[in-house]
């Protein structure tokens, strides 16, 4: 295969979606679009997650030092995309009527429509010159029964959860696109 030379980008390193939850300062669950999100060691292991330009999202982690990560799935695309492109600064952001539920181990929202939610601890945060990565401990797994269920073949539980991707400003599952960001209301 020939290679050849293209302008910077990441456009086919496909990123798993997830809605990161925290809580405002007054209590109420808010959630924001994240795709730079991985996982590393560190004796356990961990999430390391970058956020970029300003956002309430990373104004809550800062203050708080804890969040969530919900998996987004086919399914919850139209309001994850309605969720990224709109700022959580906007007021009435989060009257869409999301069913949120409490962390099990952390006061962090989950979001009930996650197959597979994470309830994370930051345990370093390394500033760059628009970004922050968050260095985080995995306090606790939130996952549908199916997904658990390691009876179940892990192609059955992968098709189960059906997890959305994005790679080139596209929307996709399993390979197949299902839209283009920014674009929530064509996407229900």
């Amino acid at each position: 295969m020939a290679k050849v030379s293209v302008p910077l980008s990441n456009h086919f390193c496909p990123q798993t979606l997830f809605l990161f939850g925290t809580y405002k300062e007054d209590g109420t669950p808010n959630f924001g679009l994240f795709c730079w999100f991985s996982y590393c060691w560190d004796g356990e292991l961990g999430v390391m997650a970058c956020i970029g330009g300003e956002k309430l999202t990373k104004d809550r982690i800062r203050a708080t030092g804890v969040f969530s990560a919900n998996l987004v799935t086919e399914a919850m695309l139209p309001v994850a995309d309605y969720l990224g492109v709109t700022s959580g600064y906007s007021p009435g952001k989060m009257d869409i009527g999301l069913e949120v539920v409490p962390g099990e181990v952390l006061q962090v929202p989950l979001l009930a429509d996650s197959p597979w939610s994470f309830e994370l601890e930051v345990k370093q945060t390394i500033p760059l010159d628009d970004s922050d990565v968050f260095l985080c401990k995995i306090r606790n797994v939130m996952a549908d029964e199916a997904l658990a269920d390691k009876n179940r073949p892990v192609e059955e539980r992968f098709r189960l959860a059906a997890p959305a991707l994005t790679t080139h400003q596209t929307y996709f599952s399993a390979g197949n696109p299902l839209g283009v960001w920014g674009q929530w209301e064509k996407l229900k």
